[in-house]
């Protein structure tokens, strides 16, 4: 995978969606991102919050969870601990493979495939339902930095500014927002 101004680009390893409400996601052979809204077929496709809880609280708050992107390595990491995770089981739209995506700031945009863009708008939150998933599940995509500070693993969140379809294979670029970068924060 190439370097870009210091970033390894990357490749997208498989594309999931669910149109009900549940933990999991299907793999597909391609999905279509819609600019705005989300992953056309997906529960969570659409202009305001489509996540249960958020719902609850405001129905009417900008949906900033348009799209959950992994990277492969997370999942494998989780291997290496015991768990069994294939992609779209822990909810995500889009795997990747090749960059950190939690090390990426805020408004960070991915090019994904030949057309389509995502705004990073921050971090997944893991909650319960990971552990009815798999029990210790949530455990294992918490962490302590050296300073005591919560690192949450489980994927980042974002927005579709430019649609398009997303297959298994696309290449990822990384474009970084100008200086100063933000840290992601759960969203």
């Amino acid at each position: 995978m190439e370097k870009e101004n210091g970033v390894k680009n990357g490749i997208v390893v498989a594309v999931c969606r669910c149109q009900e409400h549940q933990f999991s996601k299907q793999p597909q052979q391609q999905i279509q991102l819609l600019e705005g809204l989300g992953v056309e077929g997906d529960a969570h496709h659409g202009v305001t919050v489509k996540h249960r809880s958020r719902v609850a609280a405001d129905p009417t708050q900008p949906n900033l969870r348009q799209v959950h992107l992994i990277h492969s390595e997370l999942l494998d990491e989780l291997r290496s601990k015991g768990f069994v995770v294939n992609p779209g089981e822990i909810g995500e739209n889009i795997t990747t493979q090749g960059i950190d995506l939690l090390a990426l700031p805020t408004k960070t945009r991915l090019h994904l495939g030949a057309n389509a863009v995502v705004e990073i708008t921050g971090l997944r939150n893991p909650c319960v339902q990971l552990d009815n998933f798999q029990l210790g599940l949530m455990s294992a995509l918490l962490d302590r930095s050296p300073n005591g500070d919560l690192i949450r693993k489980a994927g980042i969140m974002g927005i579709v500014l430019t649609g398009g379809e997303i297959c298994p294979g696309d290449a990822v670029r990384v474009e970084f927002p100008p200086e100063p970068h933000k840290a992601l924060e759960k969203v």
